[in-house]
């Protein structure tokens, strides 16, 4: 397969072959190293590049503000980039020193200050990220470009064709490599590629021996330049050998024929080039055996010198789960005596765009004239037009290119039509967007907002259309998660999460979102701090979103003395508004609308019970008042039947007080 981006006669090589076979061999003996180092029991893991190292010319085709999304058989290409053997040590041996502060397995390689984008496990995972750096590029105006990397499994992942599609939508300038190996660990490729499917067009995929230098440089120069027009993506399919087993885990003479591994290394990179200036004159079998022999000594030096460094305690593990907390301001909102959450969401929005032109707001329908399912985006992009856009059906899109346009610099403001869609964004949400900063050690971050209706009590919402879900986002660390019941705290917590430098999820309770409520004030509202709505004496009740219109009116039905307490951030959660609370009443009961089994309340009665100067307090075992561990039914005596409803809370109000 090949197309007409691929030129006839070769480009301005402009790179020194024998710098680069240098570079290969050093890269050919980290490698070689780390699994001598592995076998001594130096380390824990180790994954080859041996037969990629071709691939590395790449990075002598960018500048220094493009980008890289490469995956974890690129150790040459991060060599090419600037990254040092000394810092692959370093990774290799998990010291605290290394780009990911000994957190990431080696191979996985980071650098914010070569702009190389840490690599994720799940190959593929960072194909969408690179789109969304590729498309603020192209918002900026710069001829920037973004090269991301996979290998040829991953060719079969839906994200792959997600970001294609995107990449090919919006013209983006950014390069896939493929990197065609034949393997996905033991199970051979070729009946799976979507090239030999013959689904992708060939008018954007280009086919190159990657084992040669000249040839990737042709090809990718090509494709580069291409870019740089404005002209869209390109799809290189590198041919290349896997010249190693899978990694240090794996055996591939178990599954691969003796004459097959015997025939790559007739095709070594390494090998081919070699000859080839050996051939040419520019090489003799002398100094090329002393140029081994100084990289060896190179690499020995260089591992030598990092076993040396400390050996990391473990006690920093917390670090960098968040960024560090700053002062929370007030939206720049006017109180009404007569205000819905709708309202507040919108006028909350139109500030934000006023105010960063780097926000972009991308979602399903979100443009006017419908301006989102709900109208929380009503306006705004006739208002906003260069900032407000409407996102394919594919929620994977959304959250994969929330993460890289927010790790490039830009404030993704980005909707999910209803939260029950979160799933097909999940591998985006708990790969790259929760673990970025920590995995990094803060070194990288996507500071971005997602904003979803949620919940029940609209009957005919049926499975799909009424989840709240929250525990889910809550289970996974580095993401901090929000539900308002009022309007003013909903301008809050979402110009808070607008402004902060962490993953926020804002979840708007459909049921009570469209409901006028007078508004005195609009106050700033950081996560991580309840509200009390009523005081009282004999019952803490912790309520969020729809719940709280339970609660209050089971306030007017009982003669107990009800605190009741707007939790509104779930993530962070405030325990010490729940303990302070408890400390007078003795009682406590939880009110959610989520599942009873790992729903959050489960989590709050957890936490409050296990301190013992909390169990302490307790006069009567805390309550917790939840849906069923059951869907919501289409028809509303279902929905209704399975939903905490005020009577509940009666009961939990009676068992305490007993």
């Amino acid at each position: 397969m090949q197309s007409d981006l691929l030129p006839s006669a070769p480009l301005n090589r402009a790179y020194s072959k024998l710098d680069f076979l240098r570079l290969m061999v050093l890269s050919r003996e980290g490698d070689r190293r780390e699994g001598i180092l592995l076998r001594q029991s130096k380390g824990w893991f180790q994954v080859s590049g041996m037969g990629h190292e071709a691939l590395g010319v790449l990075a002598h085709l960018l500048g220094p503000e493009d980008y890289l999304f490469p995956y974890y058989r690129d150790r040459a290409l991060m060599l090419a980039r600037g990254i040092t053997n000394y810092e692959l040590a370093e990774a290799y041996l998990a010291k605290q020193t290394s780009s990911s502060a000994g957190r990431q397995m080696p191979g996985h390689y980071s650098s914010r200050e070569k702009n190389v984008f840490s690599v994720c496990t799940p190959t593929g995972g960072t194909l969408l990220p690179a789109c969304g750096t590729a498309w603020a590029m192209k918002l900026e105006g710069t001829d920037r470009v973004a090269i991301a990397t996979i290998g040829d499994a991953a060719a079969r992942q839906g994200e792959f064709f997600e970001a294609v599609a995107f990449a090919l939508q919006e013209k983006l300038p950014v390069i896939f490599v493929v990197e065609d190996n034949k393997y996905g660990i033991s199970t051979p490729t070729e009946k799976f590629l979507p090239f030999h499917l013959e689904m992708l067009s060939e008018e954007h995929v280009v086919k190159v021996d990657a084992r040669h230098p000249d040839r990737v440089w042709d090809a990718g120069a090509a494709a580069i330049d291409r870019a740089r027009r404005g002209e869209g993506p390109t799809i290189l399919w590198a041919d290349i050998d896997r010249l190693a087993s899978h990694t240090s885990s794996d055996d591939h003479r178990v599954y691969r024929k003796l004459d097959e591994i015997e025939a790559m290394a007739g095709r070594d990179p390494i090998r081919l080039l070699a000859t080839e200036l050996i051939e040419s004159g520019e090489l003799t079998a002398e100094t090329w055996e002393a140029l081994q022999d100084e990289i060896i000594a190179q690499v020995d030096a260089d591992y030598q010198r990092a076993e040396k460094l400390p050996e990391l305690d473990g006690q920093t593990y917390l670090d960098h789960v968040f960024a560090e907390e700053k002062p929370t301001t007030a939206p720049p909102l006017t109180p009404s005596d007569r205000m819905t959450m709708v309202q507040a969401i919108n006028a909350t929005f139109g500030k934000a765009l006023e105010a960063n032109p780097k926000a972009i707001f991308f979602g399903e329908d979100i443009e006017d004239p419908k301006g989102g399912v709900f109208g929380l985006t009503k306006g705004l992009s006739d208002a906003f037009p260069g900032q407000v856009f409407n996102s394919p059906l594919a929620e994977a899109t959304i959250m994969g290119v929330a993460v890289g346009m927010a790790a490039y610099g830009w404030k993704p403001v980005f909707e999910l039509q209803f939260i029950d869609f979160i799933a097909p964004g999940w591998n985006q949400i708990t790969t790259n967007m929760s673990t970025l900063r920590w995995r990094t050690a803060g070194a990288w971050s996507c500071p971005l907002v997602i904003f979803a209706p949620y919940g029940a009590y609209l009957p005919g919402g049926s499975l799909w259309h009424s989840q709240s879900n929250e525990a889910c986002l809550a289970h996974t660390p580095g993401i901090k998660v929000a539900i308002p019941s009022t309007p003013e705290d909903a301008a809050g917590l979402l110009w808070t999460a607008i402004h902060g430098e962490d993953p926020h999820f804002v979840l708007i309770p459909k049921h009570i979102f469209r409901k006028p409520v007078a508004v005195e004030s609009i106050e700033a509202v950081p996560f991580g701090k309840a509200k009390v709505r009523r005081e009282g004496n004999d019952v803490t009740v912790v309520a969020w979103g729809n719940c709280l219109e339970l609660v209050e009116d089971a306030a007017t039905k009982t003669t107990a003395s009800l605190e009741i307490i707007d939790l509104r951030s779930i993530v962070p959660c405030d325990y010490d508004t729940i303990t302070e609370s408890l400390e007078k009443t003795g009682r406590l009961i939880v009110v959610h609308e989520d599942t009873i089994t790992a729903g959050f309340g489960q989590a709050i009665l957890a936490e409050m019970t296990r301190v013992p100067e909390r169990w302490n307090l307790f006069l009567s075992p805390p309550q917790l008042v939840a849906r069923e561990d059951v869907p919501i039914g289409y028809h509303p005596n279902y929905e209704y039947a399975a939903l905490p409803d005020v009577e509940r809370v009666l009961e939990a109000i009676r068992t305490v007080m007993a």
